[in-house]
């Protein structure tokens, strides 16, 4: 694949790649009011679709907001139906093919064949091999600081434009990128956010690999854990990746950032961590088990039954597939 997107929006912009987004993008969603209003008339919306964008009329809707308190309280921010339609096209047409090919091999979010586990087992992985070969080391974990409402969208476009050369693509990214008026942030709901926030933070994987020669280096979004030899070289390291992250990409590590000595394991993607254990979290047990609580009395009220409670439980069975809790596995088989 050319390094460089030239010419390539006209070519991608069928049809065809419209409705194919618009079946993707209704997946799980299909008795949502706008999705099933969109789909009585899919053949007239998409066609209108194709022609905006097309001519380059195409605006931007506004949002729906609202939050979300679980794992954490967020504020979600929904595009209506149509946008999200042009999201999935965008992502799958350009996004992903294109940049996630430059991406490294251990950022795991939002990433086919990676992702939670992968990336929770390659940090086991690795620090094993670190304890076999030094014995005692130590883990740098960093954390960004709001990442999603703090990324810069000049920034961001600058970052676009050394690969899209089509002026139609990067007119579309524009209005998309600059859908909220804020000079900062990415709306956690739309479909383009989480690829465009791996982007951003590519700028760092590859600072770190390939210019601080960082060999045990893994993120998951906008969480990092790097091991190290010495305590001194993770703090160098450190002082290092906070000067870049803010010289280049505006950004600033929480409080959650620090240093610490192998023995104590390290939280990562959901899990407890060290060379011998993979243990589920406090916070994701409490979570996992009030899940099946209300599921349990979901189906004894009769508004559910087994069937459907154990579909609703079918994502959380890989969580603690690889993890080291008999004791849960069985409740929540039970």
């Amino acid at each position: 694949m050319a390094k460089t997107i030239r010419n390539q929006f006209d070519k991608y912009l069928t049809y065809k790649n419209l409705m194919r987004a618009h079946r993707l993008s209704r997946k799980g969603k299909t008795t949502k009011r706008e999705v099933i209003l969109f789909d009585l008339k899919k053949e007239e919306y998409i066609q209108w679709l194709l022609e905006q964008l097309k001519t380059g009329q195409y605006q931007h809707g506004g949002y729906r907001i609202f939050k979300i308190t679980i794992p954490k309280e967020r504020v979600i921010q929904a595009s209506r139906y149509m946008d999200r339609v042009v999201h999935r096209w965008v992502v799958d047409s350009f996004l992903k093919p294109y940049f996630e090919t430059q991406f490294i091999s251990t950022t795991y979010a939002c990433i086919k064949n990676r992702g939670m586990h992968m990336a929770a087992l390659d940090v086991q992985k690795a620090m094993k091999h670190c304890k076999k070969i030094w014995e005692d080391y130590y883990i740098l974990k960093m954390d960004v600081s709001k990442y999603f409402q703090n990324i810069d969208k000049s920034i961001l476009i600058n970052i676009l434009k050394r690969k899209i050369k089509d002026k139609k693509l990067l007119n579309l990214m524009n209005k998309i990128i600059y859908s909220t008026k804020d000079k900062k942030g990415l709306p956690i709901g739309n479909y383009t956010s989480q690829t465009l926030a791996n982007i951003y933070l590519n700028e760092v994987d590859q600072y770190a690999k390939h210019i601080l020669k960082c060999k045990y280096y893994f993120r998951y979004m906008d969480d990092t854990i790097i091991l190290l030899r010495t305590k001194k070289e993770a703090k160098e390291v450190l002082e290092k990746i906070k000067t870049f992250l803010e010289d280049n990409l505006k950004l600033t590590l929480n409080s959650k950032t620090q240093i610490f000595k192998s023995k104590q394991g390290v939280n990562f993607c959901g899990y407890k961590i060290n060379e011998y254990r993979l243990k589920i979290r406090d916070r994701g047990k409490r979570n996992l088990k009030n899940k099946v609580k209300y599921l349990e009395n979901q189906i004894k009220k009769g508004k559910m039954s087994t069937n459907e409670a154990y579909r609703y439980l079918c994502g959380h069975f890989g969580y603690i597939k690889i993890a080291n809790v008999k004791n849960l596995k069985n409740k929540v088989n039970e």
